[in-house]
Parts: C-alpha cells; structure tokens; sequence
C-alpha cells in the first residue's frame, strides 16, 4: 500500500477539518476478523473537491457520503476516492478487519497459559485504518466516541473511560481531540488493579496468568506514577489533560511503549516475572515517566507531520530521565543513560543512515518510521539537556509552558516551539537549532592541561557545547569506587559557535596525579577523549571513582575508542577485567557486559582470540558473584539501591554474564549443575529467565537438546515460555533444527511477531559458524521476500534480529550491498540492513587494525 506523501497530507489539511469519528467495533465475530463501523464528521473549505479516505479492511461492505453511496470498487490500495464533497460532510463506512499477529492495528493474542485471549490497538504511525476509516494523518485531529460490543466476560479500555451498558456492550467517554495514530482501545479477560490520585482514576492491567507478578507490583507502579503526575504538574502549567490514565501491560507488543492518551500500552516485559536488578526497575519507572510526558508533548500539542517526531520523542526521553530523578528513588538515571542509552545515539549518528535530530525533509510515512532511532530518542534529549544547561531551567520550561498555552490540543511545528523559548529566554533559539537539530554526526571533546596551568577543551567539530571539566587528584590511591580518597573539583564554560578551544582555570591538585574528564555531568552530546596522562590514569584507577556517572563516561569513551579502531578489543577486556569486580552500580555492569559479550566479542575480535575473551568474561562475573557472595542470595532486586547499593542486581547480572560467557566442557558442566539443582550455590535460584538462559546457552553448545527444551516448556507454559522454546530450538547445532527454523523465519507466515523474533535470536551463533556458512548468502534473498510479504514490523526484526552479524568476511558485506544494489527491500528492511552492513564493516575495519 502506498504511503502517505507529505503534499498529499499537506493538500488534505488545507481543506478539510475533522470535528468527530464515531466508531463501532464487533469484537464477536471469530477469530481472524472483526466489525468496523465509522461515522466521519468533516467538513471542506472548497465545495466540490475531491479526496481519499485511508482504510485497510479484510472487506469494505459499505460506504456512504452525505447519502450518496460510494462504490466499495473503488477502493484501491488502502485509499477510498472521496468525490465532489460539501461544505459540511458525513461520511459512513461499514467494513470487516483482519486482527494481526505483527504488533500493527488490531493485535490478537491467545495466551498458551490458560487460552484465554486479548486484543489490543496499536495504531502507530499510520495503522490506524486496519481498525477504523480515517483521514490518518497527526494534523486532523478531531473527538473520538467509541462503542464495542465484545465477549460478555472481557473488559474494555479505551482513550475515555469506558462504561458496561449492557451485556458484552460498551461505551467509551468522547475525547478531547486527538490524532487519528493515538486512538487505543483494549478488550479482554484483563486483570485490572484500580486506584485513584488527585480526583484521577488510575488503572493497571495485564493478563491473568500474570496477575500475580503485576499485584507484587502494583505499589511501586503506582507509587512512581502519582509521583510523576505531581512532578508535572509541578512544572507544567496545563493539568493533565484527559479523564483518566490507565497502563496496560500487553502481550506481544513491538515498541517498549505507546503514549496513546488515557490509555498507555507497554510490552509486557515490564510486568516482570523473575528477578531484576535495580536499574531495569530505573527503567520501567523512566519509561512510565516518559510515556507521561507525551500526554503534554504528543497528546495535547502534537506535530503537525513527521519531520518534527523529536518534538514527541525527544522531549518525554528527556523529561522521562529528568522527572523520575527527580522526584523518586531512582536518583542515578543520567548514569544509565550515559552507559546504556547514549550510546545507542552515538553508534546510529556515525552510520550513513543518520539524519539530523530535526530533518528538513520526511517525503512520506515510510520515511518517518525509519526516524524512530537513537538520533529521534537519546540524540534528541541530549540536545534538550544542553539547551537547558545554556538557557537554565526557569527559561526553558517558561517557554515549554508558553507553547503548551498556544497549542493546546491542536498542532505545532519546530518553528512555533523555538519561537516560545525565544520569547522566554531572549536567547537566539533558531540559531542554537540550527547547528544542533538541523546537522549530523558527532562532536568530539578533548581536555589537556595547558603550560600555563589552566585546562584547555578543544572541540572537534561546530556545535556550542555548554559543559563542565572535572579534575580528579589522587585517584590512583586504592578502594573501591565511592572512595573518599578521591578528590574531584570541577570548572565551567561554554564552547560557543566561533571558538575552536575553551581555556578553564585548573583546579588545584597534586601535579602528574590529576584526570582530565571533559563533559562531567554529561550536559552536552559528544564524545570524549582524555589527554595521555589522564587516559593511563584512567586505565589504573577507573574503578576507584566515587561517582558513577563519571565510571560510565569513561567507560563510554573507552567503548568509543574501540568502535573507532583507536583501542584494542583486548585492551578493553583488560579495563574491565581490572576495574569491573568493584563496580557497584548496575548500570555501568549492565551496559559493559553487553558491549564485552555482544559485538566486541562476537564481531571486533578475530574468531581465534574468542575462547579467551569469553574465558575473560567469566572470570569477571564469577569475580562480581565472590564479591557479594557475603550479602544474601540476590533473590529480588526489589529492595537493592535503597542503602549500600543494588547488590542483588549485581549478583544477578554476575550470573548472567557467567551463562552468556560458558564456552568449555568446564563451564557447561556448572550450567548444568545450575539448571539440575534449580539455584546457583550461594547465589539466587534460577527463575524462569535464568532457566531459560541457561538452557540457550546449553543447546548452543550442543549440550541440551530437544528433550530438555520439552521439559522446560512443561515447566514454564507461559507466551515467555514458549519463546524461550523457540530460542532454543533454532539454537541447537543441528542442521535439521536450522532447517526447521529457517523456514519458520523466512518461508512460512505463522509466527507471531515476538516468535519470530526469539527464533531470529537463536539461530546465528558464531560456534556454529561451520554449520551455518552455507546459508549466510542466502540470507539477504530470502529477508528481501519474507519482508515484502509480512510488512513493516517483521521486516525491521528481519533486518535487525536475523542478520548473520557473526559472518564477519568481505563476502558476507558484499552480498548484502548487492542486495541494497538490487532494489526491491521494503524500506524498514532497507534500513534495518544498511545499519547492520554499516556494523559489519566497522568490525572488518577493528579486525583490520588489531589483528590480534
């Protein structure tokens, strides 16, 4: 189907203006389709033109305009021809649609638990009409009044609250007006926990067979939401702006989360059913704030078309991390962030694919949903935070407030938000965006001491960086980090449009003793280098830092250097094999066991060095687990970070990095032992995840097989369960369950969304290397036709989870340019494969520079 043009939506606003959609939903009529009726209420600014309606239907029965019926043959491509409407128009469309199993309109999910099912909308970006008829676009917004007939046992949600008013019938209160891509509703035997704030009744929901782990919960959820709420209400001078807020967490759901107003859908990861550290409880706590700052920044004042996505996205990430530091227990966000999220920013914008935070240029809805990246996300809030650093706190959120009173439920460009922080700041707003919406790639930052004794910042690159630079005295002397014999001062000033060099006055210090940090605090978006002195400083005394925002810089710059060839792989697995045992925050683990684990090892080094590095791993994580073997058997992480640390979460992310590093007979022997006797000794229990991990680990080194995964799924029927299943499956090292899963990825349509995904994650693994040689090229064919087939959302996980990363040879890069070459890629399959070539290329070029 064709999408959506920016003209096309630019010559439908001009005429028209969309007061209400009234819109009737059967959800009664089986299993692959349900009833869609909509009535339109628009009227035209030019009497007599002509438009198109947008729908998707498994059958359009009907449509009538103003009366007149509208031939259902003249539907073509997802678009109905609106012919010679009227001043004041009303449309009716009466049509089956198809439920999906992708994460895209209507999701349909039996739950293999207990078999009961539930639906819910996902109508992101433009799937809007595979549920209803619409002029789906973000800049005709108009009143939604919604009924459903479903199941006489289910419940509904919906944007309003919603009303039983008969048996298997209900009504949803009418809406403010919204845009077409934020309608939601949700329909099913849902376990819901209720509650109230302020006057705001407040609801979760889940599916019953995780009742349980939600009711555990519920408390902290709740807690962190009304927090929230009265944080933005603390600085935002519109309230809340609709009449209820419920967060249902569904099955299957291809985003962490929506915004859709009263009624946020998130993946159901969130509801967690095994332990967690710390900072993963951090995350679900940023990210309901996040989705709550959307009901200000997306809901209540929305773009008006796609190129200014940063101004939703960009906006509640920052507002996420900043507002559950503020007002919760989870003080230590901008850490996690400059370890884990940052970065994601940094990778996307040195790919050829990155485009400015702001694009001058979105041509249609394929190329908006391809900006849904690091850049829109962690690129976009960092430049928020800089903006705040230079224009202070009072300024930017008089000028946010000043637009949110200009815009109220209606619809707002970057040109009209930079106008608003113009006015209150009296700074020159358009000129700072400019150089950071409007350009790409990454700053780099460097701090040397100078002769004279003051510190000199020298800027590779344009941008104005407001930042600070801290110098660390002593830092070689021993402990563990939090250290008080460590002393850290800190200076501030701002590299401006026209100056190359910022010259700051030097802290005092012992001399030769001192490290250079560049951006402390982490207000600005660059990447840092350290003078030589301060980089062997670094290298032997990292861990002994007492603030852990300052470990996760470094280590970011550390995992720069790798990614830019300027430090060896091995030299990085030194840093962490020194320094990692004493770390006591999760996030900064977190994000160095991934980047060790994942593409250092796996792709950066030559597959001869892997045994050690992996060796290396383990002994890092088995470091960690003695370490805290003292503190209890890190069952929950429900109450680590409160005092002392999370030592729980550490213990659990120990454990962890020990499964995902077992490579020899030695180690398969300790899984095993793990799996058999249920726990690990003096350590936590092996829950469903770590049970699930465990045994991946096992069958991709040919140590379980399929008798084991059948018993696993005895014990653990769950959606997750069978996931977990089928991770396994496709990882075992036998050419006929390569085959089998080769086949559920790219010749056969039934696996869900989530399924198709776990199957993708268990089939590459660079030990099978041999095994798997043969189908590398033949990958990119066979991803090209299954994404054709399958849309959108298969074609990104195709793209970005099925991709052979481990084939890292010339060859497997010049097949997949041929495929770029060719044509023929869907565009989310496109992308998802340029980023991929991008990585493999850069692994090529490390392995290239560092040969050993």
């Amino acid at each position: 189907m064709p999408a959506l043009t920016r003209a096309e939506a630019a010559e439908r606003a001009r005429i028209l203006d969309v007061r209400s959609y009234t819109v009737d939903l059967d959800l009664t009529r089986g299993e692959e389709t349900f009833g869609s009726t909509t009535t339109i209420r628009f009227t035209c600014a030019e009497p007599g033109a002509t438009t198109f309606l947008d729908v998707k239907p498994g059958r359009l029965h009907r449509a009538v305009l103003n009366g007149r019926d509208v031939d259902p043959a003249t539907w073509h491509d997802g678009r109905l021809p609106l012919p010679a409407l009227a001043a004041d128009n009303l449309l009716h469309i009466e049509a089956d649609m198809r439920y999906s199993h992708t994460g895209e309109g209507m999701h349909r999910f039996t739950d293999p638990a207990d078999g009961r099912t539930y639906l819910y909308s996902h109508c992101f970006l433009d799937e809007a009409p595979r549920i209803f008829a619409a002029f789906d676009q973000p800049d005709l917004k108009a009143a939604f009044h919604l009924t459903v007939t479903a199941p006489e046992d289910w419940t509904v949600l919906a944007n309003g609250t919603t009303t039983r008013t008969a048996p298997g019938r209900w009504h949803a209160a009418p809406t403010p007006p919204v845009s077409t891509y934020l309608f939601a509703v949700a329909a099913g035997p849902y376990h819901t926990v209720r509650a109230e704030h302020a006057g705001l009744p407040l609801g979760l929901h889940c599916r019953r067979s995780l009742a349980p782990h939600l009711d555990a919960d519920a408390d902290e959820i709740l807690d962190i939401t009304r927090r929230c709420l009265d944080r933005y209400h603390e600085i935002f001078d519109e309230p809340y702006p609709f009449d209820s807020y419920d967060q249902a967490f569904v099955p299957e759901f291809n985003p962490g989360a929506m915004e859709n107003p009263g009624l946020v859908t998130f993946r159901e990861e969130y509801v967690f059913r095994s332990a967690v550290t710390d900072t993963e409880r951090q995350t679900r706590g940023v990210t309901i704030a996040h989705e709550m700052a959307h009901m200000w920044f997306g809901d209540l004042v929305t773009m008006r078309w796609w190129d200014d996505l940063w101004l939703n996205e960009s906006f509640a990430e920052y507002m996420g991390y900043r507002v559950l530091a503020e007002t919760t227990r989870h003080t230590g966000t901008w850490t996690e962030f400059a370890a884990s999220r940052k970065p994601w920013g940094y990778d996307a914008d040195q790919r050829p694919s990155t485009h400015p935070v702001a694009p001058d240029d979105v041509p249609d809805t394929a190329a908006a949903l391809l900006n849904f990246d690091g850049i829109s996300y962690a690129k976009g809030a960092s430049a928020l935070r800089q903006l705040v650093a230079l224009l202070g706190d009072t300024a930017f959120l008089a000028g946010v407030n000043d637009h949110f009173a200009r815009h109220r439920f209606a619809n707002a460009s970057l040109a009209d938000l930079l106008d608003s922080l113009t006015r209150a700041s009296g700074h020159d707003v358009h000129a700072w965006a400019r150089a950071w919406l409007r350009t790409t790639g990454v700053d780099t930052l460097r701090a040397e001491p100078a002769a004279d004794g003051t510190v000199r910042v020298v800027r590779d690159g344009t941008r104005p960086h407001r930042i600070t630079v801290a110098t660390h005295t002593r830092p070689a002397l021993p402990g563990t980090p939090g250290s008080t014999g460590t002393t850290r001062t800190t200076a501030t000033g701002t590299l401006d449009d026209t100056t190359p060099a910022l010259d700051l006055p030097a802290p005092a210090g012992p001399a030769g003793t001192a490290l250079l940090l560049p951006n402390a605090g982490d207000l600005t978006y660059a990447k840092i280098r350290l003078d030589p002195d301060s980089w062997t400083t670094a290298t032997r005394s990292l861990g002994e830092l007492p603030d852990p925002l300052d470990r996760a810089l470094l280590w970011t710059c550390a995992r720069d250097m790798v990614r830019d060839g300027e430090l060896a792989p091995a030299d990085y697995l030194d840093l962490a094999s020194r320094h990692l045992p004493a770390e006591t925050d999760t996030s900064v683990i977190a994000g160095v066991l991934a980047f060790a684990r994942g593409p250092l090892a796996d792709t950066y080094l030559h597959p001869g060095s892997r045994p050690r590095a992996l060796a290396g791993i383990g002994a890092v994580c088995l470091r960690l687990l003695d370490r805290t073997a003292a503190a209890g058997d890190g069952t929950g992480g429900r109450t680590g970070g409160r005092t002392g640390g999370d030592t729980a979460g550490v213990r659990l992310s120990a454990v962890r990095g020990i499964v995902d590093a077992a490579l020899t007979e030695e180690d398969t022997a300790r899984l095993r032992e793990w799996l058999t006797d249920g726990r690990v000794p003096g350590g936590p229990p092996l829950d469903p995840e770590l049970r699930w991990r465990t045994l991946l680990r096992l069958c991709v080194l040919g140590a379980a097989g399929e008798d084991d995964i059948a018993a696993e799924l005895r014990r653990d029927p769950s959606a997750t369960g069978h996931e977990g299943a089928d991770r396994c499956r496709a990882a075992l090292p036998d050419p006929r369950a390569k085959d089998a899963a080769w086949k559920a990825l790219f010749e056969h349509d039934e696996l869900s969304n989530y399924r198709l995904v776990a199957t993708a994650q268990g089939f590459w693994q660079p030990e099978q290397a041999d095994i798997l040689a043969a189908r590398v090229p033949h990958y990119f064919p066979a991803a090209t036709e299954a994404a054709a087939r399958r849309g959108a959302a298969v074609a990104e996980a195709l793209g970005r989870h099925a991709f052979p990363a481990h084939a890292v040879h010339p060859d497997t890069l010049a097949a997949g340019e041929k495929c770029l070459h060719d044509g023929g890629t869907v565009p989310a399959l496109r992308r998802a494969l340029a980023d991929r070539l991008d990585d493999l290329s850069r692994a090529l070029d490390i392995r290239t520079r560092h040969p050993h």
